[in-house]
């Protein structure tokens, strides 16, 4: 019915469609009759693994396409490849365990799963070792994986051993039921101590791994407090209210207050010019000492998939962030 409402461009790793219907029609609906090699389920599972871009966005299988519309699909073999992950005895921070979800402190430097470049080390793999039943709902490379957080972003993680809690937990952060609270070290001095930052978010067509301020792009939201200032640097809480990726990265550096050592959001030692060479040298030797961006998720709040009681998982900022705290509040406090 819909097989003529596109143009279509293949490329080496991806196929470009425009959609040219004047009907609204589901993602979902719509891709299952251009490539009828596939099932439902395999459509639906690309799009919840990111493989699938409308106008250069993520989205869900619920989205209505539009006239003109841009989507762009990963190629998939319709007897897509099994990928095996062989567990790794990796240490983990488990804060909570039972029948239905596994909580953890993930460290610094932890990528959650495997992805281009590493493909042994991750988070999946202490979790496949850990336990002998994960989610499968995302696939086979992140099971288990309900939400994400940056490699070199520390702190409480919730994944999921059951599909049933595994969709239920997705539900709340879909509907932005569960409370998120990260501590980060930032640049300078913020103006307002208590505010927020509505300000869209795309990703950047100059760089496809990192994100832009955009009026096209998807609604971000982040509300803040800064709780200690000290002269440089001032340590903020962040209360993501949406979870677009590197949504505080981001909106912390357009305020021109980035995240301290977030290289990729201008938060490098290009900060430190201008200052006095004695200032310049110790907050060079602290910002080497933490090797990499300072951001901690201290406080995740959802309901147990099951037993519906609210959840509260806190947890203290990791030694590197601490230390470079202490020293900011001993020499600039």
């Amino acid at each position: 019915m819909y097989s003529q409402n596109f143009t279509r461009q293949i490329t080496l790793n991806k196929i470009d469609l425009v959609f040219t219907g004047q009907e609204e029609i589901r993602l979902d609906h719509y891709l299952v009759n251009q490539f009828p090699d596939l099932s439902r389920s395999q459509i639906q599972k690309l799009i919840r693994q990111e493989g699938v871009r409308v106008n250069d966005e993520i989205t869900r299988s619920s989205y209505k396409l539009r006239p003109n519309d841009c989507i762009s699909v990963d190629k998939l073999d319709p007897q897509e490849e099994q990928i095996f992950i062989e567990p790794q005895n990796i240490p983990l921070d488990v804060i909570f365990e039972d029948d239905d979800i596994i909580v953890i402190n993930k460290p610094p430097g932890l990528l959650v799963h495997p992805g281009t470049g590493q493909s042994t080390g991750t988070l999946v793999h202490g979790l496949l070792h850990h336990c002998n039943e994960l989610s499968n709902i995302n696939g086979t490379l992140r099971p288990g994986i309900v939400h994400r957080l940056d490699q070199d972003t520390s702190g409480v993680m919730v994944t999921a051993k059951t599909n049933k809690a595994h969709s239920l937990i997705a539900d709340q952060f879909q509907n932005r039921t569960v409370e998120k609270v990260y501590i980060g070290i930032t640049w300078g001095e913020w103006n307002d101590k208590e505010s927020a930052i509505d300000k869209p978010l795309k990703r950047s067509k100059k760089d496809p791994t990192s994100y832009v301020v955009n009026e096209s792009g998807r609604t971000a939201l982040t509300h803040y407090k800064v709780l200690n200032v000290f002269r440089y640097m001032s340590i903020v809480e962040f209360y993501p209210k949406t979870g677009r990726t590197h949504q505080i990265r981001v909106h912390a550096a357009t305020m021109n207050h980035p995240i301290v050592h977030d290289l990729k959001y201008h938060g490098d030692e290009n900060k430190l010019k201008g200052f006095l060479p004695e200032v310049k040298q110790d907050l060079t030797h602290c910002y080497k000492l933490l090797g990499r961006h300072a951001l901690h998720a201290s406080l995740l709040s959802f309901k147990h998939p099951t037993s519906e009681e609210q959840l509260t998982f806190e947890v203290t900022v990791p030694n590197d962030m601490q230390k470079l705290i202490d020293h900011l509040r001993k020499e600039y406090g």
